[in-house]
């Protein structure tokens, strides 16, 4: 295995950090940062080891098999789970609302607790307020019951707090050496926008799509592109023809994430229409792109797009008002410029050097209670 070989000393608070969430494929907020987070850490020479929440079936057909799939990736997930916290001196485990709090952070929790590991839970949810609110006791009480709450935003620590629980916040990592703003560009009447989220109910893609509608008079040759897929790729499909724009609007898919730099930099505009949100990925690497944001206000939004800063905020739902915002990043070059400015230091803000003390603090701060008593050798690789 490649790697840098490390020699792990007994009273290390840091001598393996287990982390414990998704990687890609499919890309995804959580899974981009999970990513992002263990190659950083490991390329600094941390020794971290990784436990996938979604690793691949094996056999593959299985994944075809709806009901049957769950134990096949359950089972070895949690054993996965006990040998790592056995020998891991922090657990840090990235959690969300739902079904996958049940079956992917509750698990580790108690099984950290089992092995007398303790756990950082890095709650990424953006609805979280309306999962405490009808979740059982026990979900708040296993909360309760971690080292250490992380949340990347203050908006998700406000959640917490209204539910009694303390929460630190550390942001959302921009890997700045994959994002390349691109130099200004005319554009003439073919703008290009685009928008970076999946094709679900609660990131109202159709918003996006009706206020590009209203850019279009005024930019005959405007394309929009939205990445993502989902269940409502059939009705956004037919929104399209609706609307007269099914030459004009482009649905690209899933892209990878080695190639959503080269999307943003073809971009003139970044379009972000969720109503449910906490610290969308896409909005730094739009800002880390010196792309344009036009975004609604939704959930933690505002605590990271300062209206008329380095972004333009809407409410939700308000096709009307995202295409007025639009159309002013577009027909306005100093204005477009100076979000572009605003957008790349506030991206800096969130880049790894800026980030990377948060986390060795928190990990050297909760590690402190599990020390190892023997010096062990291991090799950091590569990603599975």
């Amino acid at each position: 295995m490649a790697g840098v070989v490390k020699q792990v000393t007994g009273g290390d608070p840091l001598s393996l950090i287990c982390v414990v969430g998704p990687l890609p494929p499919p890309s995804g907020g959580m899974a981009n940062q999970c990513e992002q987070l263990v190659r950083l850490l490991r390329a600094d020479g941390f020794d971290v080891e990784l436990v996938r929440t979604n690793a691949p079936y094996r056999p593959a057909w299985v994944g075809h098999l709806p009901v049957l799939r769950a134990g096949f990736r359950l089972l070895p997930y949690l054993l996965e789970l006990w040998l790592a916290a056995g020998r891991a001196s922090v657990m840090h485990v990235l959690a969300n609302s739902g079904w996958a709090w049940h079956l992917l952070a509750a698990p580790a929790m108690v099984i950290a607790r089992l092995r007398g590991t303790p756990v950082i839970i890095n709650y990424r949810g953006g609805n979280a307020d309306t999962f405490f609110a009808g979740a059982p006791r026990n979900v708040l009480h296993m909360l309760a019951g971690a080292a250490l709450r992380v949340t990347p935003s203050a908006f998700l620590q406000r959640v917490f707090s209204r539910y009694g629980l303390t929460a630190e916040v550390i942001p959302n990592i921009v890997d700045l050496s994959r994002f390349i703003p691109s130099p200004p560009r005319c554009f003439g009447d073919a703008p290009h926008l685009v928008v970076t989220r999946n094709l679900e109910a609660i990131y109202d893609i159709p918003t996006a799509m009706r206020a590009f509608a209203r850019v279009k008079p005024s930019f005959p040759g405007a394309r929009l592109t939205v990445a993502g897929s989902g269940p409502e790729l059939g009705h956004l499909q037919q929104l399209t023809v609706e609307l007269g724009l099914q030459d004009s609007v482009c649905f690209a898919g899933r892209i990878d994430n080695a190639d959503i730099p080269a999307l943003y930099s073809s971009a003139d505009c970044l379009i972000n229409p969720s109503t449910v949100d906490n610290m969308p990925i896409s909005i730094l690497e739009a800002f880390a792109s010196g792309v344009p944001v036009v975004s609604t206000s939704a959930g933690g939004i505002p605590d990271l797009v300062e209206q008329g800063v380095n972004g333009l905020l809407v409410p939700i739902a308000d096709h009307e008002a995202m295409s007025r915002e639009v159309l002013r990043v577009l027909q306005d070059a100093g204005l477009a410029m100076a979000l572009k400015q605003a957008g790349l230091a506030q991206a800096r803000k969130y880049s790894w050097p800026q980030v990377r003390g948060q986390w060795l603090d928190a990990y050297r701060r909760v590690g402190a209670a599990k020390s190892k008593l023997t010096p062990v050798i291991r090799t950091n690789g590569d990603l599975p």
